[in-house]
């Protein structure tokens, strides 16, 4: 049974949320976001909270119940609060800039990499060490991010390349003589 499907989502002030059919939409001060919720969970607003039930007892309805609940929260939290991931550049001669719209990285590679920086997301960069990415939908702020660490993914050995800035990198000895 999911536990997390039993607790409301609770609406912040400044956020609106209509239900009209399957189709659910959320309005707060960053922007609009819109979730269509599958046949098998019903949606509900109550006041200020949001819950969710199966409407029978299958294995999908009960399993899909706490994923939309969860997805809903995200849509609340990200048009009234927002998300950011943090990416850390380690290396001699590694950095990032912004250049207009494309995120312009020096990582070894024998040339730049110029990322172009998608619709809805913004990328920010503090220092030429620190990547700061943020955006409404917290899917595509993980993806965002995601992608950027594959271009250099942090090394074991000296802990070169880039890393989110909560991660912990499990360092192995090198040779010995």
């Amino acid at each position: 049974m999911s536990r997390i499907g039993l607790s409301p989502v609770a609406i912040p002030e400044g956020v609106t949320v209509d239900i009209i059919g399957r189709q659910m939409t959320a309005k707060g001060k960053l922007g609009e976001q819109s979730l269509t919720v599958v046949d098998e969970v019903e949606a509900s607003l109550d006041g200020d909270q949001l819950n969710f039930k199966p409407l029978n007892d299958t294995i999908k309805a009960r399993s899909l119940w706490g994923t939309y609940r969860s997805l809903a929260q995200n849509l609340v939290i990200g048009v009234s609060e927002g998300f950011t991931r943090v990416l850390d550049i380690n290396g001699v001669g590694y950095r990032a800039a912004v250049q207009g719209k494309s995120l312009n990285l020096q990582l070894g590679h024998s040339h730049d990499i110029n990322f172009p920086i998608p619709d809805n997301i913004k990328i920010d960069c503090p220092t030429q060490t620190e990547v700061v990415i943020t955006g409404v939908d917290k899917q595509l702020v993980g993806s965002v991010a995601a992608k950027i660490r594959s271009f250099r993914p942090p090394e074991p050995y000296k802990g070169k390349g880039v890393k989110y800035r909560e991660e912990q990198i499990v360092r192995k000895e090198g040779k010995k003589k």
